[in-house]
């Protein structure tokens, strides 16, 4: 890296800090109305909307786990900038098509198409090891979680105001906000990887299997990717049950649902956007990321076990520290391959994140709807984040045999 290339760096993470803010507040907007509409559609079955839900959220990951390899692929090949502006542009139209669906089974269509043109994700996070050093990247890739923070303080507050008026405008103002975001980034967004670390597309090489295979070819990240896989089947818990738990066993609406998600949304901001670097410059990436799974394992269980929404919202800054874990997960992986190969790397990482989310939306959702069915003695509808909190504990063992051996500067 050049003597002058400090600006044009914090030039080209401040775009990308925008785009994932702009892209979290449209998906955000979404979250408290989705379940519901579904719900709608129902006739108001809500043990019906869970396994549906969970359904929309599988059949998404599917997508996602064919999408991202190829997206990293044609990034390493045509560069990261068309292939982030395409996506955005893709994911406002998909929204259109949402906020007009007339029934379940376009809404599921709009769904299908959101998850391949949300697949741009890895190549953000590619885009970041091409302009950071490595010592610098646990650090870029806290800012862009606090970036998805941001968009989930303004997303789901917004959205649960927007729902309580009309349950599609949320995805009309979703819409809005990601063809702004592709309109600013055909203007703002420079070019992050230059022609001569550029590759050829190999489809062997960017499509789900090839990019597991990367995975197994790199042993020094196997362990790291395994753990980040059931750190990313846990997260799934939130999107498939977080909704309906709270309606179900605090009461709570749209509005109230959307602004805990605000609650959620600056909680996560803060702890990685003023918590990552200074942790990671005193302790190191390894101790730090064993910390965020501990903490995201016991704010599931206050989750699961508080009577109260006062005390579950109490849980919200315990599992945020959760948040200490992605990016010294990304940042340590990203020193064990060459820089022209980092979108391999990344769709390598989105198509786990797709499996991942293949498997815990339904599973989730199916827990939950378990857990509260008729014709029985009982109830736990808190079981889906006890497992979430298994799955955590399982994460953080893997991590500390995975980089018990490895020397951190």
């Amino acid at each position: 890296m050049t003597a002058d290339a400090p600006a044009p760096r914090r030039a080209a993470i401040a775009f990308i800090f925008v785009t994932v803010v702009l892209d979290m507040l449209a998906l955000g907007m979404i979250l408290p109305v989705l379940p519901h509409l579904i719900e709608d559609f129902l006739g108001g079955d809500i043990a019906g909307a869970a396994k549906v839900y969970g359904i929309f959220g599988s059949v998404w990951a599917v997508m996602q786990f064919v999408s991202m390899p190829v997206m990293g692929g044609l990034s390493d090949r045509f560069g990261r900038r068309p292939v982030i502006l395409l996506s955005n542009l893709g994911l406002g139209l998909d929204y259109v098509l949402m906020a007009l669906a007339p029934n379940l089974r376009w809404l599921f269509v709009g769904r299908v198409i959101s998850g391949i043109t949300a697949a741009s994700v890895s190549t953000a996070m590619a885009y970041i090891a091409d302009v950071t050093p490595p010592e610098k990247r646990a650090k870029s890739y806290g800012l862009v979680g606090m970036a998805f923070g941001i968009g989930f303080i303004l997303g789901p507050a917004l959205g649960g105001v927007l729902g309580s008026i009309d349950p599609r405008l949320p995805f009309w103002a979703a819409a809005v906000a990601s063809l702004a975001n592709a309109a600013y980034g055909f203007f703002v967004l420079p070019e992050s990887l230059p022609l001569e670390r550029r590759r050829a597309f190999e489809w062997q090489r960017a499509n789900p299997v090839g990019s597991l295979k990367f995975l197994r070819a790199h042993r020094e990240i196997t362990g790291l990717a395994g753990a980040a896989f059931l750190s990313n089947v846990a997260h799934a818990v939130l999107p498939a049950v977080f909704v309906l738990y709270a309606a179900y066993r605090y009461g709570w609406d749209e509005k109230t649902v959307g602004l805990s998600l605000a609650v959620v949304g600056a909680s996560s901001a803060v702890v990685q956007g003023a918590l990552v670097g200074p942790l990671v410059r005193s302790f190191g990436e390894r101790k730090v990321l064993l910390v965020g799974l501990a903490a995201g394992a016991v704010g599931f269980g206050l989750y699961a076990f508080a009577p109260t929404g006062v005390l579950f919202l109490a849980g919200i800054p315990i599992v945020a520290l959760w948040g200490l874990a992605g990016p010294t997960a990304q940042g340590l992986m990203t020193r064990h391959v060459a820089a022209n190969v980092q979108g391999e790397l990344q769709g390598a990482m989105g198509s786990l994140q797709g499996i991942a989310t293949m498997i815990g939306p339904v599973m989730f959702a199916t827990i939950f709807a378990w857990s509260i069915g008729a014709g029985r003695d009982w109830d736990f509808p808190g079981a889906a984040y006890i497992v979430a909190a298994l799955l955590l504990a399982i994460s953080s063992l893997i991590v500390a045999s995975a980089t018990r051996e490895r020397v951190e500067p």
